[in-house]
């Protein structure tokens, strides 16, 4: 990175006190099973209004939990719960909002990039414009994935920082005493790692999601550290994925993981149990995930020491960049009658209590107060103070054009592990889902 960009982005990395959409959607597919609900609809009475959220099946969901909470100490309030399995979730709300028939209450989440995203379901009408409470707690690096001509569309409830979720006792078990500090020290540790049967990266190469996470890492640092408008530049038409240097080093460095031996084996053909498995046994060292992913796994595994880092930069001179984001936001659909209800459930929320236990039972961090969050010990303790010093990005897909552009990117990364994929033909992919 030049001297210019290190200055550029000391002066615009952004704190995002937020957790990864589309991340949280990928992960999420680990495990799922279909949990039954209403038959949703709109037409809450009273204090009463249906809530539609996604669901994974191995790991208690905040939405359930807290709207049981809220109806156990608000006296007459009926909360009609409707879970919807991760992977379908996004199709099965549009569905919903087009026929009429969506719940009052759904969950969303910031941006533009997926098919619950804020803002193009706002520019569709189907959103209810929040109060000035709810707006509040959208931090002002992330307004524009909440926020459309002056009005907040969602209530964010939980911050999530996506990185490498690292198995420590793994990493002790080859005799490295410390995460790599820059490129070079990452591929010794593949060496290290690979000369004792392990594999340093797991990557669940069948699955589109976990590419573009895997991408999307490497890009934090080396697109978005040097330039972290470069959303709001490619959608000026000021720069392309192809012209920029960046996502070709991103590329070329996926390329370089795989041809040094940084992956497990298989790993091209490999779905999201590879991940759990691999890391769960100490055979792999790390993958890219949203963090909460440690809770859900230390169940499988409490044997492990689970912690997540930010993927380390080109070279010990270029800053480190994590990603994070406001996720497990809420909506209300704009032809619900249950308004005045629902802001209450909101304005609930938003309490420190509920804020720390939905982000404690989600295994994020909660939405305020992370300048006094503890962070020694725990799951999120090496990137405090990346979070601390604001070297953070939002999700980058979170302000993409639509969904096709993380799927191009999922695909081609897939193409550059399989080699029928080159780093431009990747790029070129990238810029024509962008445009479409």
């Amino acid at each position: 990175m030049t001297s210019k960009g290190q200055d550029m982005s000391k002066k615009i990395i952004r704190r995002t006190r937020t957790t990864g959409a589309i991340a949280a959607a990928a992960i999420g597919t680990l495990a799922l099973a279909s949990c039954s609900g209403s038959d949703g609809g709109v037409g809450g009475s009273g204090d009463s209004f249906s809530l539609m959220y996604s669901a994974s099946n191995t790991l208690e969901s905040p939405f359930e939990t807290l709207a049981n909470e809220y109806m156990e100490t608000h006296d007459g309030v009926t909360i009609e719960l409707e879970a919807v399995p991760n992977d379908t979730y996004g199709d099965t709300l549009r569905t919903q909002l087009q026929a009429g028939n969506a719940p009052d209450v759904f969950q969303t989440e910031g941006g533009s990039g997926q098919t619950r995203s804020v803002i193009p379901l706002a520019e569709a009408g189907f959103l209810e414009p929040l109060s000035e409470a709810s707006a509040a707690l959208v931090p002002e690096s992330a307004e524009s994935f909440f926020t459309l001509d002056g009005s907040t569309y969602a209530q964010p409830l939980v911050t999530a920082f996506s990185g490498l979720i690292l198995n420590e006792v793994a990493l002790s078990d080859i005799g490295a005493t410390s995460f790599p500090a820059d490129w070079d020290e990452f591929i010794d540790l593949c060496t290290q790692a690979s000369e004792e049967g392990k594999s340093a990266l797991l990557v669940a190469g069948a699955a589109g999601p976990n590419t573009g996470m895997l991408a999307m890492n490497i890009a934090a640092t080396r697109v978005y550290g040097e330039t972290p408008d470069w959303n709001e530049q490619r959608a000026a038409g000021e720069v392309t994925f192809a012209e920029s240097p960046g996502w070709a080093d991103t590329m070329q460095a996926i390329v370089d993981l795989e041809a040094s031996g940084c992956l497990q084996d298989g790993a091209v053909g490999a779905g999201f149990d590879a991940l759990t498995n691999g890391l769960a046994t100490g055979q792999g060292i790390g993958f890219f995930a949203p963090g909460a992913t440690a809770t859900e796994l230390a169940q499988a595994a409490p044997d492990a020491e689970l912690r997540i880092h930010a993927f380390p930069p080109a070279t010990t001179s270029d800053p480190a960049v994590g990603i994070l984001n406001p996720t497990y936001s809420l909506s209300i659909n704009a032809a619900s009658d249950a308004a005045d209800a629902v802001e209450d459930f909101f304005a609930w929320l938003a309490e420190p209590e509920q804020a720390n236990r939905f982000a404690e039972i989600s295994g994020g961090l909660p939405i305020t107060g992370l300048d006094e969050y503890d962070f020694d010990g725990g799951t999120y303790g090496p990137v405090a103070d990346l979070i601390r010093d604001d070297a953070v990005t939002p999700l980058p897909n979170s302000g993409w054009t639509s969904p096709a552009v993380y799927e191009a990117l999922g695909g081609g990364v897939q193409g550059l592990l399989s080699g029928q994929e080159t780093v431009d033909s990747v790029l070129a992919s990238l810029d024509a889902a962008w445009d479409r």
